[in-house]
C-alpha cells in the first residue's frame, strides 16, 4: 500500500508544471452545509498526524453553503494543525493557504476531472445494487422497477450537472487555446519579418 502512494505521487508529481515528485504531507476532507472550522475530533486526528511527521496540515471543504439572497454558493477552505494547550487538550492552529492562479490546467487536474463523473457514477450504481439485491430477497417487481428509474434519472442528473459543463469549459478552454496559439503564430511571424530586415539591413 505505501508503495502504491509513493508511486502515486511520483506520477502525479510527473504531471505537474515542474515535473519532479511531490510529497503531499495532508489530508483533506468535507463539511458540506456546516462550517469549515474543524471539529474536536478533526483536531484530535490532525493530532495523530502530526506524531508520523510534524509537518502533516489537515484541510477542511465548507461546501453547499448556498446564499438564498444572492442565489450564488460559497465554498470555504481551512488548512490547520494541532497544538496542545496548557491543560493538554487540542487546539486548532491556522496554516495560512495561498491558492496561486494559473492560466493551465495541469495533467494532474485534467486527470482528475476526467475520472469525477465516473466516480460519481459508481458511487450512484453502488447504490443502486445494494437496494437491488435487497428487493430482490422481497422479490418486489414494482420497487425494482422504480428504483431502476430512480437509478437512470441520477445518472441523467450527473451528466447534466457534471459532464456537460465539464465539456463545455473543456470546449471553451480548447478553443481559447486554438485563437491564442494564432495570435503567437502571427507573433511569431511578425519578429521573425522584423528579424529579417534587420539582418538585410
Amino acid at each position: 500500500m505505501i508503495r502504491y502512494f509513493l508511486n502515486d505521487n511520483y506520477r502525479l508529481g510527473m504531471l505537474t508544471a515542474k515535473k519532479c515528485p511531490m510529497r503531499i504531507l495532508g489530508w483533506y476532507h468535507s463539511h458540506p452545509h456546516i462550517t469549515v472550522w474543524p471539529s474536536h475530533v478533526d483536531v484530535q486526528t490532525q493530532a495523530m498526524y502530526q506524531i508520523m511527521d510534524p509537518g502533516f496540515v489537515g484541510l477542511i471543504f465548507s461546501c453547499f453553503n448556498d446564499d438564498t439572497a444572492s442565489t450564488s454558493g460559497q465554498i470555504q477552505l481551512t488548512c490547520f494543525q494541532s497544538q496542545v494547550n496548557i491543560s493538554g487538550e487540542y487546539n486548532r492552529v491556522e496554516v495560512p493557504v495561498e491558492i496561486v492562479p494559473n492560466e493551465a490546467i495541469s495533467d494532474a487536474c485534467l486527470e482528475a476531472l476526467e475520472q469525477l463523473p465516473d466516480i460519481l457514477g459508481q458511487e450512484e450504481e453502488e447504490v443502486f445494487q445494494k437496494t437491488l439485491s435487497n428487493l430482490r430477497r422481497k422479490n418486489n417487481l414494482l420497487t425494482t422497477v422504480h428504483n431502476g428509474a430512480v437509478f437512470t434519472k441520477s445518472l441523467c442528473h450527473v451528466i447534466e450537472v457534471m459532464c456537460g459543463p465539464l465539456m463545455q469549459t473543456l470546449e471553451n478552454r480548447l478553443e481559447r487555446n486554438e485563437r491564442k496559439t494564432e495570435d503567437l503564430l502571427r507573433e511569431k511571424e511578425e519578429l521573425e519579418r522584423r528579424l529579417e530586415a534587420i539582418r538585410n539591413a
